[in-house]
């Protein structure tokens, strides 16, 4: 249910550093608990002069764009700590390394969601 997609420059993760993050990344929502095969990763790299910042290139910026299906963070103290949450666990893949970065997420509604064609139990 949750879908992860990092945006980053090209070369900035092997295939070691990807699953390291997408295993942090899952173990989160497994504390939750959520099931891990619910949990998809996507990395696209973008190639340099690709991205722009305020109409500059940057070719240092490390965007995550999340969308939550299904499930939503009830409550403003709940969603600061899961954004918090989050910084914690990139961290070592972004702010360690010297990129610039931004997280958002998305919460979309139950009713519009299916998995493998089939609309999932409440």
């Amino acid at each position: 249910m949750p879908l992860w997609k990092i945006y980053h420059p090209a070369g900035t993760y092997n295939a070691e550093d990807k699953k390291l993050l997408a295993e942090r990344i899952t173990g989160l929502y497994a504390s939750i608990p959520l099931p891990k095969f619910y949990v998809v990763v996507i990395f696209e790299e973008i190639s340099p002069d690709s991205c722009f910042v305020g109409g500059e290139p940057n070719n240092n910026f490390i965007r995550f764009k999340v969308d939550h299906i299904a499930r939503t963070l009830p409550g403003a103290a709940i969603r600061e700590w899961w954004v918090r949450t989050i910084d914690e666990i990139i961290a070592p893949h972004v702010k360690d390394r010297g990129y610039d970065w931004e997280v958002s997420i998305d919460e979309t509604p139950f009713d519009l969601w299916s998995l493998q064609g089939e609309i999932p139990p409440p």
